[in-house]
């Protein structure tokens, strides 16, 4: 069994028992006890799993944003230039705060002619650090609100509040989960809400999702399926369990 494969499914095993045993899951996946512990170690690099004496336990947080900003960086930079090649300008985004979308707001600041709405502090930062955004004739708006415990991002009902007040081309969102049955799906309800709320405001939905979100999902759904108007992934997405199901419940796939 190929390693993401296994990494997907003790995540998957995790989810639903939230305690595994190292034996179990050696058994499970038909592997050593010893490949069982790597795998946990990588896990637990990434924030998934907590290693504990014969086993693991799922961690109940979404991994902080300085970890999130350190893993599978070369995939998110991969579907964030895809994603960009596909914007037409001029044109209206909504941007949700994330690792990913950073990323994609570094390749949107080298283009022209676009009107960003976003609640992510680091996202407009970087439009602000570009010395051609001026001359590129790029309009940032920093939606207001309160100030997220999570991520560098405004948050609450005041920021909802603002995002409807626009009407725009695309939202651009990165959950942190996507699968066939609840779509797009975030682990904070606060970043549900302003998810949802660029959703719901916007003509399209892109889904920005490094393939080990594929087939994930989270405690709260904001965008299903038939509302995500392009799914944006990394190639490695289809030896993911439940990439064909979502590729078939999504109108278009784009993998970088």
């Amino acid at each position: 069994m190929w390693s993401e494969s296994r990494l997907q499914r003790i995540q998957t095993l995790l989810q639903r028992f939230e305690r595994i045993t190292t034996g179990h899951v050696a058994q499970e996946l038909d592997v050593s006890r010893e490949t069982v512990r790597r795998d946990f170690l990588e896990l637990e690099a990434q924030g998934v799993l907590k290693r504990v004496h014969g086993g693991a336990l799922l961690v109940q947080e979404e991994p902080p944003i300085d970890k999130r900003n350190t893993i599978r960086v070369s995939h998110k930079q991969a579907l964030a230039r895809a994603a960009a090649q596909r914007i037409d300008h001029p044109v209206s985004l909504f941007m949700d705060a994330g690792s990913t979308t950073t990323l994609l707001a570094r390749e949107l600041a080298l283009m022209s002619n676009l009107t960003i709405i976003t609640n992510s502090l680091d996202a407009a930062a970087l439009f602000r650090d570009s010395q051609a955004t001026a001359r590129q004739n790029n309009q940032i708006i920093l939606i207001g609100g309160q100030l997220s415990e999570h991520v560098a991002a405004t948050t609450g009902p005041s920021a909802v509040e603002e995002i409807h007040r626009f009407q725009v081309d695309i939202a651009l969102l990165s959950p942190v989960g996507v699968d066939a049955r609840h779509g797009a799906t975030s682990f904070h309800h606060g970043e549900a809400v302003i998810a949802r709320a660029m959703s719901s405001c916007a003509r399209q939905t892109w889904i920005l999702a490094d393939y080990s979100k594929i087939g994930v999902r989270s405690r709260e759904s904001y965008c299903m399926p038939d509302r995500i108007g392009l799914l944006v992934s990394n190639t490695q997405a289809r030896q993911r369990e439940g990439y064909e199901a979502l590729a078939a419940a999504v109108p278009e796939v784009l993998l970088a």
